[in-house]
């Protein structure tokens, strides 16, 4: 059977590097990717499955149903691009000025498409149906949310998703035992002064130097507030204040990030923040405004789906092939559909034999894979569902 599949897959692989350039070429940012759902929910109508469009807006959700009785699992893949300008010479680069496939959603559509068209194949002997959900939004605002509470995740017992992971080869998999991406919150703070003349600072409440000392202060949140045993990460992306040279500013205003995997210090971490921004504002006269938003939660995988597929690639790619992830700080909102249902969110290799540059990562203009990685994530896909749907019968 398993050769039987690998068959199939390799005789699809062709137009599967076809479609995905194709998407390549063709990048849709958060709930627009509607030239990319059409030609998904065309796909898997073709292949008469039971298609459902405008999930969460963009979204499509597809039902294969097995010809035999069983639990049902779902595949997941995100479909949205970045507002990040192609560098690449490709003959497949972005034609989208200021917009490219920087992080594999490309190849994630794609790999979802050749699994279902795999099982599509061979539904009579499937023992429970499959669940293909193609998500939007992924970069933000977010999709999976809106998609669970429009029922994407109806009757489903257990889902799977994988990344692209450009640090590592195609044929390699790796997977986190529990702790796969972290938490990713995000602030906005502003900090209001008393403008003046730069001649005359005495006569003013200067919001420039007091950032100055906000943003050293907050860097002691992990570095002193925080065990040393836990992950965290606090970091200032932006700054934006002042007006000419000899104007003392009355508003700086600075955007940043939270990383944390433990749900207790995720809550507890902006309250330390604002113990620290309250008193330095106090100090010097000055007041804050403090926007903290708690977005995507932790990517948490589920040990009985871990050991699943970690059998499964050892089968499918060889022991040598399946290798520990440790946890990333980089965020998911395949987060939330761990809440919901066991799965495994894992990494896929894919470096590019002959990259732009040299030691790239997702979200780099520069980003491409080995399209040779395609193969193995729709094999991973479809043994993996497999796998799940007989030993849970």
């Amino acid at each position: 059977m398993r050769e039987q599949i690998a068959t199939r897959i390799r005789e699809l692989h062709p137009k599967l590097v076809e479609r995905r350039r194709d998407f390549h070429q063709h990048p849709e940012l958060g709930f627009q990717e509607y030239r990319t759902s059409k030609i998904v929910a065309d796909w898997l109508t073709e292949l008469g499955l039971e298609v459902c469009t405008g999930v969460a807006k963009t979204g499509v959700v597809a039902r294969l149903r097995g010809g035999k009785p069983g639990r049902t699992i779902a595949l997941r893949a995100d479909m949205d691009a970045l507002p990040i300008q192609d560098v690449k010479t490709c003959e497949y680069k972005s034609t989208v000025p200021g917009m490219m496939h920087a992080c594999g959603h490309d190849a994630h559509t794609t790999m979802v498409l050749g699994a279902a068209s795999v099982l599509a194949g061979m539904r009579d002997q499937l023992e429970g149906d499959v669940v293909f959900l193609f998500q939007p939004a992924e970069e933000g605002p977010g999709g999976a949310e809106p998609m669970i509470a429009e029922g994407a995740l109806a009757g489903v017992d257990f889902i799977l998703g994988q990344h692209m992971a450009p640090v590592y080869p195609a044929g390699y998999m790796a997977v986190a035992e529990r702790e796969a991406m972290a938490a990713a919150d995000e602030f906005t703070l502003r900090i209001l002064g008393t403008g003046g003349h730069g001649a005359y600072p005495h006569m003013t409440v200067d919001a420039v130097q007091i950032t100055a000392q906000v943003i050293t202060g907050l860097q002691t949140v992990v570095a002193r507030q925080v065990d040393p045993l836990q992950s965290a990460v606090l970091t200032i992306g932006t700054i934006k204040g002042g007006y000419r040279y000899n104007v003392i500013a009355d508003v700086v205003e600075m955007t940043g990030t939270v990383r944390t995997f433990d749900g207790l210090l995720r809550e507890e971490i902006p309250k330390r923040m604002e113990q620290i921004i309250d008193g330095i504002t106090k100090a010097y006269g000055a007041r804050y405004e403090l926007d903290y938003q708690f977005h995507y939660p932790a990517v948490l995988n589920h040990t009985v789906a871990v050991d699943l597929m970690r059998r499964v690639a050892t089968d499918v790619l060889g022991r040598e092939h399946v290798l520990e992830a440790p946890p990333s700080m980089g965020g998911e909102d395949f987060a939330y559909f761990l809440q919901k249902v066991p799965g495994c969110f894992y990494w896929l290799g894919c470096k590019h034999p002959e990259p732009v540059h040299v030691g790239y990562n997702i979200h780099h203009p520069g980003f491409d894979i080995d399209e040779e990685s395609l193969f193995y994530g729709v094999q991973l896909m479809v043994e993996g569902a497999l796998t799940y749907l007989k030993e849970s019968n």
